[in-house]
C-alpha cells in the first residue's frame, strides 16, 4: 500500500524554460499579427463582410476552422482524461463527427445558402414565420454557448496555464482573451478563420509530435494493449473495482448495459449530439456559410473530416499512455491521493495530456505544444465569440430595434464580444469552485438534454414541408420540458462516488444519458409531427428554397404576413435623415481605427442591381467536373471511416 503523503503533485516544477517561453510568445505575437493582417483584408463596414466573412471563404480556411472550432483546448483535456480511464470509446465523438461534417456539406448547408440568412435562427424565423422559435432559439444557443462550450474551453484552459507554465491562471487566461478580443471585435469572422488556420497548422503539428514520443516511450502500440489493463493504481477504494480499466477499453463498441458508453447509446445517442453540433449549431454551420460557394463548402467539410480520424491517434491513445506511464497520479482514485496530485478529489484523469506535455517534450518542443493548447482555446473561443455575436445582434437585437442601421449592427456585434470576455473572466472563478473532472463529463449530458429538440426540429424544416409553426414550436417545448426534467434530477442526485452504492430512481440509474438522448429525440420528433398533422398546414409559396425539396425553387418567395409587418416598422423606424458627407473627427478616426471599424457604405445600386446580388449570394450551383471530384472524396471518407468503426469495434 503507497503511502499518501509521499505522492506528490504532478506538476512539482512549473517553471518553464527561457526556449519555452520564447516559442509562446513568438506564437503568441504571430497570432496577433496574422488577426490584424486578416481584419484588414476583411470587409469590416458590411453585415456580410464581418459576420460571414464576405462568403469568399476558401476550401482550405473553411476546413481549418471548421477543425479547430470543434477542437479546443477542453477536447484536448477531455478525450485524453476520458481515454485514460475508460479507452478509445470516447473517440466515437471525433469518428463520428466525419459522418457529420459530410452530413453538414450535402444536406444542410445547401438549404441554409439557398435560403440567404445569417443565422440558423434566422432561417427558423423565414422556414415557419413569426418570431418565437427565432428568439427560443437564439436564446438557448446562447447559454449553451456560455454555459458549455466557453466554460470547458477556459477550465481546461486554466489547467494547462497554472499547472504546466506556472502562471497565474487569471494573467494568462486575460492575455488569451485579450489577443483574441482584438482581432475578433475588429476583423469579424474573416480575421477568425485565418488565424483558426494557422492555429490548426500549429495544433496538429504538436499533437503529432507528442503522439509520436508517447508511442515511442510507452514501447509502441503492442505494449500500450498489454500495460494499459495493468495500470492500476496502488491505492483502491474498500476493494472496489474503481481504477481498473474496463475489459473492454481497446473498443469503440461496448455492452448495452456499460456505464460509460454503452452502444446502443453510442451508435444512435452520439449520431444525435454529433448532427445537432456539426448542422444545426451557429458555430460550425457559419464557418460553411462564409464559403464562396458549395464546391468549397463541401471542400471544407471534406478537410475537417480528414482532421477528425486524428484525435483517435493524436489525443485519446496519448491519454491512456499517459496512464500507463504515470499510473499513480492520472489514476488515483483515493481522494486524498487526488487532492494532493491534482487538487481535484473526483479524480486526476483531467491531466493526462498535460502531464505527457510536461514530463515527455523536449525543451523548444514543449513551448510549441504548449503554444498548440493556447492555440486550441483561442480558435474555439473566437469562434464561440463571433458566432454568438452573430445571434445576439442579427435575430435579437434586430428584433429590439427593427430600423437599425448596418452601422449600428455592426458596433453592437462588437460590443457583444466584450461582453462575452466579461463573463468569460467571470466564469472563472465558478469554475475553481467546480469539480473539474464532473464538468467536463456533465458538458455531454446537458447537450444531451437540450439538443435533440433542436436537431429535431432543423430535420423536419428541411424534410418535411408540412411541418408548421405550430408544431415546430409546441414539438420544441415539450422537448424542453422533459429534457429539463431529467437535467434536474441528474444534477440533483448527482453521482455517486467511486464504491458508494447508487441511490438513484431507476430513470437516472439505469437510463444513460446517451439512450436518454435518442428517446429525448423521438419524443420531440413525434411531438412536432402529430401537433403539425393536427394544425394548418403551411402553403407552399411561403417556404421555396427553405427545404431540401424546393432549393432549387427560382420561383420568387412569397413572404409570410409576419415578416411584411416586420418590414413595414423597420422601415418606419429606419432615420430619416441625411448623415453629414464631412471628414470625420480625427478623435472618430483613431477610434474607428483602434476598434478596426469602417463606417458602413451605401452604395447606390438599383433594384435589378440588388435582385442580381441576391441571386448571386444564395446560388447552390456546382461546376460538373468539380463536383464529381468532391463527391468522389466523401466516398473515401465514408469508406475510411466505416473501416475504422469496424477495425475498433
Amino acid at each position: 500500500m503507497t503511502n499518501t503523503s509521499s505522492i506528490k503533485s504532478a506538476f512539482t516544477n512549473t517553471s518553464i524554460d527561457t526556449v519555452d517561453l520564447v516559442v509562446i510568445l513568438v506564437y503568441l505575437a504571430f497570432c496577433l499579427l496574422v488577426g490584424i493582417w486578416a481584419t484588414w483584408r476583411t470587409q469590416r463596414g458590411s453585415i456580410s463582410g464581418y459576420f460571414l466573412a464576405g462568403r469568399d471563404m476558401m476550401w482550405f480556411a473553411v476546413g481549418a476552422s471548421l477543425f479547430s472550432s470543434n477542437i479546443g483546448s477542453g477536447s484536448f483535456i477531455g478525450l485524453a482524461g476520458t481515454g485514460a480511464a475508460n479507452g478509445i470509446a470516447v473517440a466515437s465523438y471525433e469518428l463520428n463527427g466525419l459522418f457529420c461534417l459530410l452530413l453538414l456539406a450535402w444536406l444542410f448547408v445547401p438549404v441554409y445558402i439557398a435560403s440567404g440568412v445569417y443565422t440558423l435562427p434566422e432561417y427558423l424565423k423565414k422556414r415557419f414565420g413569426g418570431q418565437r422559435l427565432q428568439i427560443y432559439m437564439s436564446v438557448l444557443t446562447l447559454f449553451i454557448c456560455v454555459f458549455t462550450k466557453i466554460s470547458a474551453d477556459i477550465y481546461a484552459g486554466t489547467i494547462f496555464i497554472q499547472q504546466t507554465i506556472g502562471w497565474n491562471m487569471y494573467l494568462g487566461i486575460l492575455v488569451l482573451l485579450a489577443i483574441t478580443s482584438i482581432y475578433t471585435v475588429s476583423g469579424g469572422l474573416k480575421a477568425v478563420i485565418y488565424t483558426d488556420t494557422l492555429q490548426t497548422v500549429i495544433m496538429v503539428g504538436g499533437a503529432l509530435i507528442l503522439m509520436v514520443i508517447s508511442f515511442v516511450r510507452v514501447g509502441g502500440m503492442s505494449k500500450l494493449y498489454t500495460d494499459f489493463p495493468k495500470a492500476i493504481p496502488s491505492n483502491l477504494l474498500n476493494g472496489s473495482d474503481c481504477g481498473i480499466p474496463t475489459d473492454e477499453a481497446f473498443h469503440l463498441l461496448r455492452s448495452a448495459n456499460s456505464g460509460d458508453l454503452p452502444w446502443p447509446g453510442n451508435v444512435f445517442g452520439i449520431t444525435i449530439l454529433g448532427a445537432w453540433y456539426f448542422c444545426s449549431d451557429q458555430v460550425l454551420a457559419q464557418r460553411s456559410l462564409s464559403a464562396k460557394n458549395m464546391l468549397h463548402v463541401k471542400g471544407g467539410s471534406i478537410l475537417a473530416a480528414y482532421l477528425k480520424i486524428l484525435p483517435l491517434f493524436t489525443i485519446v491513445f496519448p491519454g491512456m499512455i499517459s496512464r500507463v506511464l504515470f499510473t499513480e497520479e492520472v489514476a488515483c482514485v483515493d481522494p486524498d491521493i487526488c487532492m494532493n496530485v491534482c487538487q481535484n478529489a473526483a479524480g486526476c484523469t483531467n491531466i493526462a495530456y498535460p502531464k505527457l506535455v510536461v514530463e515527455l517534450m523536449p525543451k523548444g518542443l514543449k513551448g510549441l505544444m504548449l503554444a498548440a493548447m493556447m492555440a486550441a482555446l483561442m480558435s474555439s473561443l473566437t469562434s464561440v465569440f463571433n458566432s454568438s455575436s452573430s445571434i445576439f445582434t442579427m435575430d435579437i437585437w434586430k428584433r429590439i430595434r427593427p430600423g437599425s442601421s448596418e452601422g449600428e449592427l455592426l458596433v453592437v456585434g462588437r460590443v457583444f464580444v466584450l461582453v462575452l470576455v466579461g463573463v468569460s473572466i467571470a466564469w472563472i472563478p465558478v469554475l475553481q469552485q467546480s469539480q473539474g473532472g464532473q464538468l467536463f463529463n456533465y458538458i455531454q449530458s446537458v447537450t444531451g438534454y437540450l439538443a435533440p429538440p433542436v436537431l429535431s426540429l432543423y430535420l423536419l424544416a428541411l424534410l418535411w414541408s408540412r411541418t408548421n409553426e405550430v408544431g415546430a414550436f409546441w414539438g420544441m417545448m415539450i422537448g424542453l420540458l422533459v429534457g429539463l426534467i431529467r437535467m434536474g434530477l441528474d444534477f440533483g442526485y448527482g453521482s455517486p462516488n467511486c464504491g458508494e452504492e447508487d441511490f438513484r430512481p431507476t430513470i437516472i440509474s439505469k437510463v444513460h444519458f446517451l439512450h436518454f438522448t435518442i428517446i429525448l429525440f423521438f419524443v420531440s420528433l413525434l411531438a412536432t409531427i402529430i401537433i403539425s398533422l393536427c394544425t394548418n398546414s403551411i402553403d407552399t409559396k411561403h417556404i421555396i428554397r427553405l427545404t431540401w425539396w424546393t432549393r432549387h425553387n427560382t420561383v420568387e418567395r412569397v413572404l409570410f404576413e409576419e415578416e411584411l409587418a416586420f418590414d413595414r416598422k423597420a422601415l418606419e423606424r429606419k432615420p430619416t435623415h441625411s448623415k453629414p458627407t464631412g471628414e470625420l473627427p480625427r478623435w472618430r478616426r483613431i477610434v474607428n481605427l483602434l476598434c478596426g471599424y469602417e463606417p458602413p457604405k451605401e452604395d447606390i445600386i438599383s433594384e435589378e442591381e440588388k435582385k442580381e446580388a441576391l441571386r448571386a449570394l444564395t446560388s447552390i450551383k456546382e461546376e460538373r467536373k468539380w463536383k464529381y471530384f468532391v463527391n468522389i472524396n466523401a466516398l473515401v471518407l465514408l469508406t475510411i471511416g466505416m473501416f475504422l468503426w469496424g477495425f475498433y469495434s
